[in-house]
């Protein structure tokens, strides 16, 4: 007995000092995070209604069916709270000090090095390289594609918007929109970027979360739990 407790005792000490805890995530990260999740979610429900009905009401004589106009009008909130995330987010990546954890990843990049051991690691051939930041240069790369997908997004968003609405919001960037609208040919081809858009959003989101997965599994190290909780259990090297 008093074998297995000293064994007992020694494998608890070598596992605290092989493994830390450490926050990534402040709690501002994970409820942008989860806002923009949910947004996104409603925006994708919503943005199909208005492109392809798929909810009819029962038509009678009362003029209370608008039901596009109600999709529309939850579209347009969504929309707006994206607009709200992606300037507090932007916000806080270049001026939070408690977030300039991410902006380290950005170190990486130029190592040649970390790319191919980043890549070997994800073919199962390698270990996962030590980062300097919260994302290696892989999701690095991917959130800044998506970043701009977003931005996109958001200006053909405005642009629609504008062009049904020339009071309030919609009156004071009606003239820049109108720009944009003609230098993209139309509200025709504005409206089939906006779709394309969202469509390489949609993948984005499958393709992250099969590689949060993915790291959770075979990195060990927590990678589900810090959008939750904002630690994981890292190795010290």
């Amino acid at each position: 007995m008093e074998t297995t407790d000293k064994s007992r005792k020694n494998s608890s000490r070598k596992v605290d000092e092989e493994i830390e805890m450490e926050l990534e995530f402040t709690p501002f990260y994970r409820w942008h995070h989860w806002l923009r999740v949910f947004s996104i979610i409603a925006l994708t429900i919503t943005g199909f209604y208005i492109s392809t009905p798929f909810v009819i009401p029962v038509v009678n004589a009362e003029p209370t069916n608008f039901m596009n106009a109600l999709f529309r009008s939850w579209h347009e909130i969504f929309g707006f709270l994206m607009v709200a995330m992606y300037i507090a987010k932007t916000y806080y990546f270049f001026f939070s000090v408690k977030d300039r954890i991410e902006i380290k990843s950005f170190k990486d990049v130029v190592s040649l090095k970390n790319w191919v051991s980043q890549i070997g690691y994800y073919l199962l051939l390698t270990k996962h390289p030590k980062l300097s930041g919260a994302y290696n240069v892989v999701q690095l790369a991917a959130y800044l594609v998506f970043y701009i997908a977003i931005t996109g997004l958001l200006l053909t968003g405005f642009i629609l918007y504008a062009s049904n609405y020339h009071e309030g919001f919609g009156g004071m960037i009606h003239g820049s929109m109108k720009f944009f609208e003609v230098m993209f040919g139309g509200l025709a081809n504005v409206r089939e970027m906006h779709h394309l858009l969202m469509w390489g959003v949609l993948f984005f989101a499958v393709a992250h979360i099969y590689m949060v997965v993915f790291n959770a599994v075979y990195g060990k190290e927590g990678t589900v739990d810090t959008i939750f909780s904002g630690y994981r259990w890292k190795r010290k090297h």
